[in-house]
């Protein structure tokens, strides 16, 4: 099921990609595609592709920033987060930022639908959680994205993500397939 949506869907997304590419370039230079570095099935690490939405140097910003790293390890999420490029808002408000990750998909290192990707800092807050949590793919699109995506609690996406990965069915990842895009057309919950 992951080829067969993910290869029609990259050929289809090319040409937004480009224009993306183009609007990423010109809003902020630097590199286009962002390697976010992730722990996927088994806790293999792949890097994960996205369009990059901040500011260079944004890792050394949050670094110097007592208060923003503080807000940081709280959630691995920051509301309003000041290292976000004016581009980089539009592109995560509607997912776009995502396209990228198509390639890891194809690539078997991603499924269309899983739980969240998670970076190697956040593996021990799913405590004992984690083995069922790695023992699938992460997820293009899953329980969180469809559920509040960022104004979901972190301890509620841990919640979902070990909901998803003991109750997999087909159905409810149809379920979640089909409820993706009206969420991310919407722009809810970022």
């Amino acid at each position: 099921m992951d080829l067969a949506i993910a290869l029609p869907a990259l050929g289809l997304a090319l040409p937004l990609m480009g224009v993306v590419a183009i609007l990423v370039k010109v809003g902020g230079g630097g590199p286009v595609i962002f390697r976010r570095r992730v722990a996927g099935r088994d806790g293999v690490h792949f890097d994960a592709f996205k369009f990059r939405t901040m500011v260079n140097g944004a890792d050394v910003m949050l670094a110097g920033n007592a208060g923003l790293k503080a807000a940081f390890d709280a959630n691995y999420k920051l509301h309003s987060d000041p290292r976000v490029t004016p581009v980089g808002r539009v592109l995560r408000k509607f997912s776009v930022d995502e396209l990228p990750q198509l390639v890891n998909v194809l690539l078997g290192q991603m499924s269309i639908v899983g739980p969240r990707m998670l970076s190697p800092d956040e593996l021990p807050r799913y405590g004992e959680q984690l083995s069922t949590v790695l023992a699938v793919k992460p997820g293009l699109t899953g329980p969180w994205q469809v559920s509040g995506r960022h104004r979901t609690p972190y301890a509620r996406r841990i919640e979902l993500d070990v909901k998803y990965v003991e109750r997999w069915g087909v159905l409810d990842d149809l379920r979640i397939l089909l409820s993706t895009p009206s969420v991310v057309l919407k722009g809810t919950g970022i």
